[in-house]
């Protein structure tokens, strides 16, 4: 990328340059990491000197997410949990209608607040939600299996 000026991922696919340094960074944290332990990951900062980072099981294990999906060539955006989105924003989180979001801003769902006019959605709320309405979309597959189970 030497005149082309870095952009970042969010708003646009990884490059395939960009797929296997994920995938190569990937498989290097992946074969340093134990079940709850920190990872060690020793660097050779230049030709002299050395460094080692220690990341955090819970840190080493977002940066997995995020190298995988960047390696599967998708796009990829980091939201802060404290972020107000705007009603269009959230709803693309959620791949649903503005249309849609709204009414279940309306119904009380989602919490909001409004600014002026314009209604704003905490990022932690909408993954709040995304949480229940996943879990409830669980329980309603197990119970059509198991009602699916009963018949046979």
């Amino acid at each position: 990328m030497a005149a082309e000026k870095a952009r970042l991922l969010e708003d646009r696919m990884p490059s395939n340059e960009e797929r296997e340094s994920a995938n190569q960074l990937r498989q290097v944290l992946a074969n340093t990491m134990k079940d709850g332990e920190p990872a060690r990951l020793r660097l050779a900062l230049d030709v002299e000197r050395r460094g080692e980072v220690v990341l955090a099981p819970a840190l080493a294990q977002s940066l997995m997410t995020l190298l995988r999906h960047v390696a599967s060539g998708r796009a990829v955006t980091i939201v802060p949990t404290e972020e107000m989105l705007t009603t269009q924003a959230a709803a693309d989180l959620l791949n649903v209608s503005r249309p849609h979001l709204i009414k279940l801003l309306e119904k009380g769902e989602i919490a909001h607040t409004m600014v002026g006019r314009h209604r704003r959605v905490r990022a932690r709320d909408l993954f709040d939600y995304a949480r229940r309405r996943d879990a409830e979309r669980e329980r309603a597959l197990d119970e059509l299996a198991s009602l699916d189970a009963d018949l046979i």
